[in-house]
This record gives structure tokens, sequence and C-alpha cells, in this order.
């Protein structure tokens, strides 16, 4: 396994949408190995395969919500996503503070729908199909954004947008010259 470099904004690659997979095998399990170390690594909780520049439709989510986690004490929950389609939105919508591996240390209040139901493969090219609500489904959608090229910034006005892009800017200046 290998931890990636995640592309930051605004890398014109995060804007590329990415391409269905056609085949499940041996190389795209490799390639969701490397995302989960590389998700943990930075850390966060999901991380789409354009971010290390992979512009496949391929998503790892793990919450920490594994059987027996509590707040203090978060137990892994690794979560494939391959070929994810979402339908039927709720009207009910979540507002969450989101936060993105591809835009760091950056934060902002987006609303989406509350609850969604979504298709994908796993990592072994099995079917699913589910109802999901919570973080979860706010997840999902954040990083299925990923997949069509939409950051989570281009869910807020032009002017907190621009605020967070030039704190972004003036953050990777700070970090060159340190």
């Amino acid at each position: 396994m290998a931890i990636l470099p995640i592309l930051e904004a605004p890398d014109p690659r995060l804007r590329v949408v990415s391409k269905p997979v056609e085949t499940v095998d041996e190389a795209l399990r490799t390639l969701i190995d490397d995302m989960f170390e590389t998700m943990y690594d930075a850390p966060g909780i999901g991380l789409a395969a354009i971010q290390v520049g992979v512009p496949k439709r391929v998503l790892v989510i793990d919450l920490g919500d594994g059987e027996g986690a509590t707040d203090e004490t978060p137990v892994r929950n690794p979560r494939v996503f391959i070929n994810p389609e979402l339908f039927e939105p709720s009207e009910e919508q979540n507002l969450y503070n989101e936060g993105c591996l591809s835009v760091p240390d950056q934060y902002a209040e987006v609303e989406r729908p509350a609850v969604i139901h979504a298709r994908w493969l796993d990592r072994d090219g099995a079917k699913h199909e589910a109802r999901l609500d919570g973080l979860l489904a706010t997840c999902l959608q954040h990083e299925m954004d990923h997949l069509e090229g939409i950051l989570f910034i281009d869910h807020l006005s032009r002017l907190k947008r621009e605020m967070i892009l030039k704190k972004l800017d003036k953050a990777r200046k700070t970090r060159r010259a340190a």
C-alpha cells in the first residue's frame, strides 16, 4: 500500500468528470487500498479517486462508526463505492459544516438532502442499494460531487468561495516559505 499525493484546489484535475469503472480487478483493489491509506494518513473520512489524480468513479468513506464505536473511541468501518448513483433525494435538507482534503483546513456549512437512495458496487464488484441518511448521506454526496468535478466550495456564495481560496493560497505560500 502507498500514501498518494492529494490534489489541492485550484488544481484543474479536480474539475475533471470521472469515468465509470469497467472492471473490478486487482489493480482497482490496490487503488482502493492506497486511497484508504491516504485518507487515514491525512486524516479524513472520505476520498474520491480524482483527488489522487485518478479519474475513475471510485470513492472510499470511513466515518469511524464500526461496531462498538463511540464518540471517544472510533472503530474503522471502511466503505467502498464504485460507480455510485444517487436517486430519490429527500426534500428535507441537512446543514453540515463540511471540509475537504483537497481544500485543507477550510470549512463551511453546506446544505444537502437529508436522505438519499444510492446504488453502487463494492470492492468485489457486488451490487448494493440502500437508503442513507445522516453523515453517511452527506459524505457520499460530497464525495460524489468530486466525481462530477465539483468541490464543496462550489455550493457556497462567490464571496465565501473566493475568501476560502485566498486563505488556502495564503496557507500554501506560508508552508512553502517555512
